[in-house]
């Protein structure tokens, strides 16, 4: 098997959104709040704490808390790439950067999410490719829902578990 294959995925929604809208759902605490995270903490470089609407920037930290689970559960990492504009670029699970670009394709509006340098071994394969990937479909469509005025999909309470909307 060619393992290489599954080091990266990209993954598209269109979304009917301005750019800077779906900019902002990424790029600022509040945003990811509205769409994907139960709680969403960015400190800059000199570790003060971001305001809930202000636009993230390279270089900044972050501390993700997920519903459905307790602050025990928590996501760090990095802001890599913040353009203010169309292009977002952070690191996830693994340290692994996932970059977020938005742009125009036949009068919609696309938003194209790639995660990549995954490790190639039989177990990760399973956990970060798959499992990255699922998860991913899932918030790209509460997000494309949430912009598009529609219902927020994701599960709020931790005692339900094993659910795909999580």
């Amino acid at each position: 098997m060619n393992t290489s294959a599954f080091s990266q995925f990209r993954l598209r929604v269109n979304i009917n959104a301005k750019i800077e809208d779906i900019y902002r759902a990424w790029a600022t605490p509040a945003g990811l709040e509205k769409w994907f995270l139960r709680k969403a903490e960015f400190k800059d470089s000199q570790g003060t704490l971001r305001d809930k609407d202000t636009l993230l920037q390279a270089g900044d930290t972050y501390e993700w808390y997920w519903h459905g689970y307790s602050d025990e559960v928590v996501e760090r990492g990095k802001v890599i790439v913040a353009n203010q504009k169309d292009k977002f670029q952070f690191t996830f699970s693994l340290g692994c950067p996932v970059d977020i670009s938005i742009y125009k394709e036949f009068g919609e509006t696309i938003v194209a999410l790639v995660e990549s340098d995954l490790p190639v071994d039989d177990t990760n394969i399973i956990k970060h490719y798959i499992g990255d990937s699922r998860g991913w479909i899932f918030y790209l469509t509460n997000l494309k829902s949430v912009l598009e005025g529609g219902l927020y999909l994701r599960n709020k309470n931790e005692n339900l578990t094993d659910v795909i909307t999580a």
